[in-house]
């Protein structure tokens, strides 16, 4: 959607996982994957925040390296908040052990966040 922030970050996953999982495992870990789970999630829809990979493709000229694309819904951050939007995007995924080196490329804020 128009209104998602969008992460393209370069992936290097560790040897025998494949991209496409490696790709779902950074939107699941930067998103909703490390939420603990109490009795009110009963009354919330993890599907409403969860960020989803929607893309992967190798890098050009490099062995074992892609760029998966990333979106995130507006919903799962603190209105105004861009170190809330950060650390969530960027916090805990990096010392993912599915991953033998991650990085991010790049970050499209919308409008629809900035305006906030």
């Amino acid at each position: 959607k128009d209104t998602d922030i969008l992460a393209a970050f370069r992936v290097t996953p560790q040897p025998g996982v494949p991209p496409e999982e490696a790709g779902a495992a950074v939107a699941a870990e930067s998103s909703t994957g490390t939420w603990t789970t109490v009795w009110t999630d009963g009354l919330t829809s993890l599907d409403r925040y969860k960020g989803r990979c929607y893309g992967i493709e190798p890098v050009p000229g490099e062995e074992n390296q892609y760029i998966a694309y990333v979106a995130y819904p507006l919903d799962l951050f603190e209105e105004g908040s861009v170190t809330n939007m950060f650390t969530s995007i960027v916090g805990n995924v990096f010392g993912f052990k599915a991953l033998r080196a991650l990085r991010l490329e790049d970050l499209r804020i919308p409008p629809a966040y900035t305006k906030t």
